[in-house]
């Protein structure tokens, strides 16, 4: 973990000697998981560090002001959320994910990190952004390696509260699908703010593309389960 805190800090992300032991326990809790349920291709404790730990905390250099609340959209294994949630203690964190046996992954490292204001959905994104606990509530949404950039405004944007933010880290070649998206994210109240790079250090190029919600989402979208995916706007 020698080399997430030399370049958390180099960002100017400060990580304490405590949360450090917790992304240590997290990795080694990840790859003991992942003996029996798949939750992630990437096993080496320095490539958990760099690639799923480093590319999450990337998202709090752009997330604005402080967020009071954020919800990951497809959390998988809990990348982004969780080494966020780690980051900022006082975070109010939800996450979704459909697959039972992911959820289930989250919940335990959950309590096995003592992470408190912690909610995981064992649900479709489509359900959550038609729920009134959840629509339009959130300070930043995020999703990472899920879907398109189209079909991933339709799963974030409604969550996501006028004035927030909604966060995708993407792979370096992004040109044809931010095209190809703006007019969905507009539809769907949202504006793209910039498309930021993002060096890891022994990762391929990335970005994060930042978009600002300033209008609400009609009250059509999120489409029905799978539609979404399957004819994106």
């Amino acid at each position: 973990m020698e080399q997430l805190a030399a370049s958390a800090a180099a960002w100017g992300i400060v990580l304490s000697p405590q949360q450090i032991a917790q992304f240590a326990a997290y990795a080694a809790e990840l790859r003991r998981w992942n003996e029996r349920v798949n939750l992630t291709t990437i096993t080496e404790d320095s490539a958990i560090a760099t690639r799923h730990f480093l590319d999450s905390l990337r998202c709090a250099l752009s997330w604005g002001d402080a967020p009071a609340n954020l919800i990951d959209i497809g959390a998988g294994a809990g990348f982004p959320g969780l080494p966020l949630k780690i980051l900022q203690p006082a975070l109010q964190l939800t996450l979704v994910e459909s697959i039972g046996k992911k959820a289930a992954f989250l919940e335990h490292i959950v309590a096995l990190l003592g992470l408190g204001d912690v909610e995981v959905l064992a649900e479709r994104a489509e359900v959550v952004g038609h729920a009134a606990a959840h629509r339009e509530r959130y300070d930043v949404t995020v999703a990472r390696a899920v879907a398109e950039l189209r079909v991933l405004a339709e799963y974030c944007l409604p969550l996501c509260r006028t004035g927030g933010r909604f966060l995708a880290p993407k792979g370096a070649q992004l040109d044809a699908e931010l095209a190809a998206a703006q007019p969905t994210i507009a539809r769907l109240g949202g504006s793209v703010i910039g498309v930021e790079p993002v060096q890891i250090p022994g990762a391929e190029p990335r970005v994060l593309v930042v978009v600002g919600k300033v209008a609400a989402t009609p009250a059509r979208y999120p489409r029905a389960p799978g539609i979404p995916a399957k004819r994106p706007i």
